[in-house]
């Protein structure tokens, strides 16, 4: 059977569907086989398109892989809800759920390929590193920075510095886990209920760092 270039057929949002297409075959090739052994033909063959279609919407392979790192990293922070905060709830609770939600959301074995990838490649590729820490660290610390003020704000918190705390939350909830599942594999992911119980640990922690009454 011959492969048909989705270019050639035209239907609507085509453009779109070729786009998506090309970065989820990059994903599969560039976190199997690496920057260096990643090829483009078979991105193009795995997308069902052209080499030359390819080439027209990322114009080189450093730029697919670029495009890539920042679209895993900004779909795995889009569900985690760094724009919302229910202030009339237990503050425990709702950070201690918000923690889970980061933790669930980057402690997936994709994810964590992508990000030992990255790292591999940060000396060479600066921007790689740059994006993926935009689009995920820094994206997550200032989603809760927001959320700390809101919760200020309600009166649910004391007055803090919420930029240094919201940057203690981040390495509270995930420095250890994440540097062990980067470091010992997939297997040093934790469980469901040992997420939960360092979640609820690490929002304790950060509660009585900032002078926060204990939750009831």
């Amino acid at each position: 059977m011959s492969m048909v270039d989705p270019a050639s057929a035209p239907a609507p949002g085509r453009s779109q569907r070729i786009h998506a297409a090309i970065l989820a075959a990059a994903e599969e090739v560039f976190l199997r086989d690496g920057y260096v052994g990643a090829s483009m033909d078979e991105v193009a063959k795995l997308a069902g398109a052209s080499k030359q279609t390819v080439y027209k919407h990322f114009g080189s392979k450093q730029q697919l892989f670029i495009d890539l790192v920042t679209s895993m990293t900004v779909m795995t922070g889009d569900p985690v809800g760094h724009e919302t905060v229910d202030a009339s709830a237990p503050v425990a609770e709702t950070l201690t759920a918000h923690a889970v939600e980061m933790l669930n959301a980057v402690l997936t074995p994709r994810i964590l390929r992508l990000r030992r990838l990255v790292i591999g490649e940060a000396n060479r590729f600066p921007e790689l590193g740059k994006a993926l820490f935009e689009h995920g660290p820094a994206r997550a610390m200032a989603g809760v920075e927001r959320r700390l003020r809101a919760l200020v704000e309600a009166g649910a918190l004391p007055d803090h510095d919420a930029a240094t705390t919201a940057q203690h939350y981040n390495w509270l909830v995930m420095g250890a886990p994440l540097n062990a599942a980067m470091l010992l594999g997939d297997e040093a992911i934790p469980t469901p209920a040992k997420r939960r119980a360092h979640a609820k640990a690490a929002v304790a922690a950060l509660l009585r760092s900032i002078g926060a009454p204990p939750a009831s």
